[in-house]
């Protein structure tokens, strides 16, 4: 991804071509769309329609978004290099996503508060009016779904602000919500880089409320102007989530799930299982088991046959996975695979970076601390609980984590004690849309996703009907 002042220019990360120029959204212009985002809240009808009218309109969209979903993966692949077959997945999960705050909106339940006294009360959802919806370029189509679809199922206007090496799919789900019924400028998307457009948007007195997926160094700049201006954000922000193995666990499956963990996606992934924690007695065997299965990863065109891992994201992200790999040899780490840019063919061509395993770091190691957000896994042995639990628990991320072993109470004690918003045991990066998502610490703040998700862009209110037979006293 290139841009001057006025354009961004997307490039496809697997050829290193130029694909399309996308308008970079001026100041002006941004003022325009937060004002027609407002009048679109309040006089289009959508915050007053019932909330079954509203679920149609979302099913609709999905239903545009199944129409679509071949060329839209095809656009995604070109916009950011994932395999086509996981673009296909991600736009399977947009469409279940709109499907599923459809469910919600037409089914979610308000609280009929118990009474002292001679009224009844209870409380209703509001809407917060206009939202900045802020997402990353890892998996745009799906992230864009997790929070266009519950803001606008909880009646809000929503300004989606794509990331600027992503800048492609957005506008295509707002013109597939245009075509299935959504009212004009409830959905707008405003486009540029962070720094600039994201924090005007993030800033602007109009915007009521922000929810952001991205770098954590951007989350607590948009923290502290969401607290200037007393607004609520969503922050779903980075990870270094630990990979654990014990020595009981099915060896078989927990190796295809470290590798799984951290090699899908090309490591481009919040929950990627980066940290990879093995009982010292079977660390060296385990180890070279993933060493081995990661040597076989067929890194190709995301488009090729059989391919299992495609290029980064842009060539400008490479080179952050290559500085840090550097980094981690500059600490004393040991490549056991991997480590150096592929040349030859297509990788000539785009901005491919192998699968690279590291060991040979201290736990506290700047390398085992900190996001390479690429195909870099970094391994350390662990002695007992004790010790896993203080070396998974010691970084300042706190987003997911895996467990392996065959002990229910082992899995149960270790899975309470690591500080994780995601604990998964005996699997892995499984998500589904109806389950709350989240991060413990610098890995944010609030939950997406499940019933909680709609409620996340929607005001409590609280309403009471007196019954009272006689007027009010000044006091009793």
């Amino acid at each position: 991804m290139a841009s001057s002042n006025t354009e961004l220019i997307s490039t496809n990360p697997a050829t290193g071509e130029e694909i399309a120029r996308v308008a970079i959204t001026s100041m002006q212009e941004l003022d325009a769309a937060v004002e027609r985002a407002w009048q679109a809240f309040h006089h289009s009808g959508w915050k007053e329609l019932l909330p079954h009218k509203r679920a149609l309109v979302l099913n609709k969209i999905a239903d545009g978004l199944v129409a679509e979903k071949e060329s839209l993966a095809r656009l995604q692949m070109a916009d950011n290099g994932k395999p086509l077959g996981e673009c296909r997945g991600m736009v399977e999960s947009a469409i279940g996503t709109f499907r599923y705050y459809a469910g919600v909106c037409e089914t979610l339940e308000t609280d009929v508060t118990p009474s002292r006294g001679d009224y009844v009360s209870f409380t209703v959802l509001e809407p917060f009016g206009v939202i900045a919806a802020i997402t990353p370029w890892n998996s745009p189509i799906m992230n864009d779904a997790t929070k266009v679809a519950p803001a606008l199922a909880a009646g809000n206007a929503v300004l989606l602000k794509p990331s600027e090496d992503s800048p492609l799919l957005g506008p295509e789900l707002a013109r597939i919500a245009l075509a299935a019924g959504l009212p004009k400028d409830l959905l707008q998307v405003v486009q540029g880089r962070g720094a600039d457009v994201g924090a005007a948007l993030v800033a602007h007195p109009g915007v009521r409320m922000v929810s952001f997926t991205g770098g954590t160094t951007s989350g607590r700049a948009i923290a502290r102007v969401a607290g200037d201006k007393l607004i609520p954000t969503a922050l779903e922000l980075g990870g270094k989530s630990p990979h654990v193995v014990f020595a009981d666990a099915d060896r078989e499956h927990a190796v295809a799930a470290v590798v799984a963990g951290i090699f899908g996606s090309a490591g481009q992934s919040c929950v990627a299982g980066s940290r990879l924690f093995i009982e010292e007695r079977i660390y060296d065997e385990v180890l070279a088991q993933v060493v081995a299965r990661a040597k076989t990863i067929r890194v190709a065109a995301p488009d090729a046959d059989g391919v299992e891992m495609g290029p980064l994201a842009s060539f400008h992200h490479r080179e952050r996975v290559v500085r840090f790999v550097d980094r981690a040899r500059e600490e004393g780490g040991r490549i056991l695979c991997g480590g150096e840019v592929p040349t030859g063919g297509v990788f000539d061509q785009g901005a491919y970076y192998p699968p690279t395993v590291i060991d040979g770091l201290g736990y506290d190691a700047v390398s085992c601390q900190e996001e390479a957000f690429g195909p870099v896994l970094v391994a350390l042995p662990f002695k007992d609980e004790a010790d896993l639990i203080a070396k998974a628990n010691g970084t300042a991320f706190g987003l997911a984590c895996g467990i392996w072993t065959e002990s229910f109470k082992k899995a149960w004690r270790i899975g309470r004690a690591l500080e994780a918003g995601s604990v998964w045991i005996n699997t892995y990066k499984q998500s589904v849309t109806s389950t709350p998502f989240g991060g413990f610490k610098n890995s944010g703040i609030g939950r997406e996703k499940g019933i909680d998700g709609m409620k996340l862009y929607a005001q409590v209110k609280s309403m009471y009907f007196g019954l009272h037979e006689q007027p009010l006293a000044v006091a009793k």
